[in-house]
C-alpha cells in the first residue's frame, strides 16, 4: 500500500550530508510508488513556541503565523514522517528544533495528526555513538508523545564536510530504506 511520507529535514545548509541522506530516502520512497512531501525546516522562518497556549482550544497547529503553518498542513496529509537532521551541539539545529517545539500545539490541543509512524536519521562529525544519545532520546520522546509508531533511528557518524556521506554505505542504505518504508 502506497503512503504519503513527510520528509522533514533540519539542516540550514542546502546539499549537506543530511540533505543527501534525505534525497536518497526520497528516491527510494518514490521508486516504491509513495508520494513524498518535503519540508526543509532549517531553511524556513519558524519562530519559537512562545507558550501562549492559544493552541489548547484549537484543532492542532500553532496560533502564531509563520512557516510552521505549511508544515502543519503536511502533518495532516502524511501517513508517515521521516526526519533527517545533522547533529548540532548534541541536539537539533535551531530551525528544526523550533518546528518540533511547535508540535506542542497538537499535544496541547489533544489533536492527532494523520502521521502514524516515524523514522529518524541523524548524521554528524563525531565517531562516538554516545554523542548522539540526546538527540535520539529527544526524537524517541517526540514520537511517543505524538503517538507515532517509532520505526527506529539511524546514526551516520564521521561525516563533516558536505559530501562526506557519499563515501559511506549510508546513501545506498537510505535509498533501500525509502523503498521499504
Amino acid at each position: 500500500m502506497n503512503k504519503t511520507i513527510l520528509v522533514l529535514t533540519g539542516s540550514p545548509r542546502t546539499g549537506g550530508n543530511s540533505d543527501q541522506l534525505a534525497e536518497a530516502f526520497i528516491r527510494g520512497a518514490q521508486n516504491a510508488g509513495n508520494f513524498v512531501l518535503r519540508f526543509d525546516a532549517g531553511r524556513k522562518q519558524i519562530g519559537p513556541c512562545i507558550g501562549c497556549q492559544a493552541c489548547a482550544g484549537g484543532n492542532g497547529g500553532c496560533a502564531v503565523q509563520d512557516d510552521f503553518a505549511e508544515l502543519s498542513g503536511y502533518l495532516q496529509q502524511a501517513d508517515a514522517i521521516a526526519i533527517f537532521s545533522p547533529l548540532y551541539w548534541f541536539s537539533w539545529p535551531a530551525g528544526i528544533k523550533a518546528a518540533i517545539d511547535k508540535f506542542f500545539s497538537y499535544y496541547c490541543s489533544g489533536t492527532q495528526t494523520r502521521v502514524r509512524e516515524s523514522i529518524f536519521v541523524v548524521c554528524g562529525e563525531s565517531d562516538k555513538m554516545e554523542t548522539y544519545d540526546s538527540i535520539v532520546a529527544s526524537y524517541e520522546h517526540t514520537a511517543e508523545l505524538m503517538h507515532w509508531e517509532n520505526k527506529g533511528h539511524i546514526v551516520v557518524p564521521g561525516v563533516t564536510a558536505a559530501g562526506d556521506v557519499q563515501n559511506t554505505p549510508a546513501i545506498a542504505g537510505m535509498e533501500k530504506i525509502g523503498t521499504y518504508y
